[in-house]
């Protein structure tokens, strides 16, 4: 009777070693498992004595072409956000007393210029910002510089979109990767075709790249919860996958800075009942956000030393579908804006603040630099939006 006991339990065992192994290969985690299990003494959420702000900042790929709509479709999926968006959301403000704030990458080559005239309405209103993103294939890299100058110029000429530095004037922007696959990243090298993209964005004006995390994806990266600089390797991809963290050490030369969202195992979720479920910041009709989900996201700790109470929360969206509105101009969101209020009054030590990518990273290069003041005095330390279009 013992040995069909411990049969039987030998047997359940290794069914829930298989279904598990199975999870591992199905999310690629073989790509950051170790890097995660070795920052788990720092991962944990903060108590209640610390003093808390956090960024929030959620940077969309926004495709209003998915799937390729007619005209129509496409053109009703920038009104919905036109008129949803300062309705429904534009009464709520942060701990600095501002709306929130939504980064809308827009993928080159779906440019139609009333989209982005509509878009560009949001952010004269103060409520969003216009980003670059990319879906491309098989590409060279003069093909990706021509690409990424040509877009800049025309944002910020016809459209008064994009940012300048403060010193120089110079147009900078950032990027998001179609696909997930930054610098060539996927196994099978499709959906780039650029070894070298770091660089190229970099000498185009790109600020940062707001792409990661991608997991499940397996061009995921063994860096993880990071904000870091990684330079190109002559002649490989993925030269991403490491890099230098700020504040914790020089930038490599020629290196982009990469500002990545949080990236856990969520044990609270579980498949099956025994399959851990994946937290990577995304928000989308069937996983809205929370104050439960922002829990473990702060839990992430992705944050620069020097300023210990600044928690950077990236989050990602495929927002211009339809799948997503309601999560992210719905009911959804503005439960989550309620409650994020609500917990502010509860504890006097919580503060969040809505951040655009080009806020978020400026406070990074803020608190890079040692900077002691408020948040809201460093919203435009470095980049400031651009708002001069050219007349047509």
């Amino acid at each position: 009777m013992m040995w069909t006991a411990l049969l039987v339990v030998g047997a359940v065992l290794c069914v829930a070693a298989g279904v598990l192994a199975w999870g591992l290969r199905q999310r690629h985690l073989e790509r950051w498992l170790l890097p995660y299990l070795a920052h788990a003494p720092r991962r944990r959420a903060p108590g209640s004595h610390e003093e808390v702000h956090v960024l929030l900042c959620i940077a969309d790929h926004y495709e209003p072409k998915f799937q390729n709509p007619t005209p129509e479709v496409a053109r009703a999926r920038v009104r919905r956000w036109v008129e949803d968006y300062p309705r429904n959301l534009g009464g709520f403000v942060d701990s600095d007393g501002r709306p929130p704030r939504h980064t809308f990458f827009y993928p080159i080559e779906e440019y139609e210029a009333e989209h982005l005239d509509a878009l560009a309405g949001l952010c004269a209103a103060g409520l969003a910002e216009v980003e670059v993103h990319l879906h491309h294939d098989d590409d060279t890299p003069e093909g990706l510089r021509q690409k990424l100058l040509e877009l800049k110029e025309l944002l910020a000429a016809r459209h008064g979109l994009l940012s300048r530095h403060r010193q120089t004037g110079e147009l900078a922007y950032a990027f998001v990767h179609g696909n997930w696959a930054l610098c060539n990243a996927r196994p099978d090298g499709r959906h780039c075709g650029v070894n070298n993209e770091l660089t190229i964005l970099r000498e185009t004006g790109c600020y940062a790249d707001f792409t990661l995390p991608s997991a499940p994806s397996p061009t995921q990266t063994p860096t993880i919860n990071s904000l870091y600089y990684a330079a190109d390797v002559p002649g490989r991809p993925r030269s991403h996958d490491r890099g230098v963290e700020v504040g914790r050490g020089a930038p490599p030369a020629g290196s982009l800075l990469l500002v990545q969202g949080p990236l856990l195992i969520d044990w609270g979720r579980r498949k099956w009942g025994l399959v851990p479920r994946l937290e990577n910041g995304c928000l989308q009709g069937s996983h809205p956000p929370s104050l439960n989900r922002l829990l473990l996201w702060l839990r992430a700790r992705v944050q620069v030393p020097a300023r210990p109470d600044w928690f950077f929360v990236k989050l990602h969206a495929h927002g211009a579908v339809e799948d997503s509105h309601e999560a992210l101009l719905g009911e959804p969101m503005v439960r989550f804006h309620r409650a994020l209020a609500e917990h502010a009054r509860h504890h006097p030590n919580f503060h969040y603040h809505y951040v655009t990518a080009r806020e978020m990273y400026n406070l990074v290069k803020a608190a890079e630099a040692g900077w002691t003041g408020s948040v809201a005095a460093a919203r435009d330390y470095e980049l400031v939006a651009n708002r001069e279009p050219a007349p047509v």
